[in-house]
């Protein structure tokens, strides 16, 4: 065992959404990490470390993107010795990050909430934005509605665990296809650019966007001439039924709004009700 002193406990955790913007979305996951570390270090946050022999910063990640792929919802998880106030660690961190990883949002995991609250548990799906450049919109079309009429597409892709084969089509909730806003009206009929936005469950294996594409492919043919531009918009809880996905870190937001309400002012005058306040962020499958 190693000697010294225990490491200071984990008094306060923090669950971050950030974003990974531009020429960032070529950073690796390891590399986002160390660029995270040293943020954390810059800024003076108080972060907890693990004991033994190479003590670690308790930072957790949960449902990390993929090298070159752009996100504006990736999510970690800080572990703080000392409390901090979620505004201000946002503020510092985002200040001390690299221009493209961009820190979105901060809220703090309210106190003696157990393992079923795992950050993790929450991210059952990712809403996507795929930019298809030199592909007509309607084609794009064509391929989804028979992609989506298709009752299995199986695609095969190397993984951890060697060559796999596996059905993309289950793990679709919404797919759909139109025309780059920023084209339509515009003299570019030249150069055509469709967009996919789709919703998709996280299954394992893990399905990507680029297993989609492999998908249409084989039932429609839709081959895109360059490297699609993919960001994701989104993750969270899934309604099944409306397609919606509910922030994540929502219900943090709702049980410290719990606990203060029934903490009260101390000057014993009335808060407002849970239902006074803004509603759920969610992001739709349709937009």
């Amino acid at each position: 065992m190693p000697e010294g002193p225990a490491p200071a406990p984990v008094i306060q955790r923090l669950r971050v959404r950030y974003a990974k913007r531009g020429r960032l979305r070529f950073t690796s996951h390891r590399d986002i990490s160390r660029a995270v570390e040293r943020a954390v270090r810059r800024a003076g946050i108080p972060v907890a470390f693990s004991a033994g022999f190479t003590p670690h910063p308790k930072i957790s990640y949960a449902g990390a993107a993929a090298t070159g792929v752009a996100s504006e919802a990736e999510y970690l998880e800080i572990g703080l010795t000392e409390p901090r106030d979620p505004a201000r660690v946002r503020a510092e961190l985002d200040a001390a990050l690299p221009p493209g990883l961009d820190v979105v949002d901060v809220v703090a995991l309210p106190e003696g909430t157990g393992k079923s609250t795992a950050l993790a548990d929450r991210l059952q799906a990712s809403e996507w934005r795929v930019r298809l450049d030199g592909v007509a919109a309607g084609d794009a079309e064509a391929a989804v509605s028979a992609f989506l009429a298709a009752g299995a597409v199986e695609v095969e892709r190397l993984t951890k665990k060697g060559r796999r084969r596996f059905d993309v089509r289950a793990a679709v909730s919404a797919l759909e296809a139109f025309q780059d806003a920023d084209r339509r009206g515009t003299e570019a009929t030249d150069a055509p650019c469709a967009i996919l936005r789709m919703v998709v469950r996280h299954t394992t294996p893990a399905v990507r966007p680029d297993d989609i594409l492999t998908g249409l492919r084989q039932v429609a043919d839709l081959a895109p001439p360059s490297p699609p531009l993919v960001t994701r918009l989104a993750q969270g809880l899934l309604d099944e039924q409306t397609g919606v996905l509910a922030d994540p870190l929502d219900p943090d937001r709702e049980t410290a709004s719990a606990a203060g309400d029934e903490a009260g002012p101390a000057d014993g005058s009335a808060l407002p009700r849970s239902g006074d306040a803004a509603g759920v962020d969610a992001v739709s499958a349709r937009s």
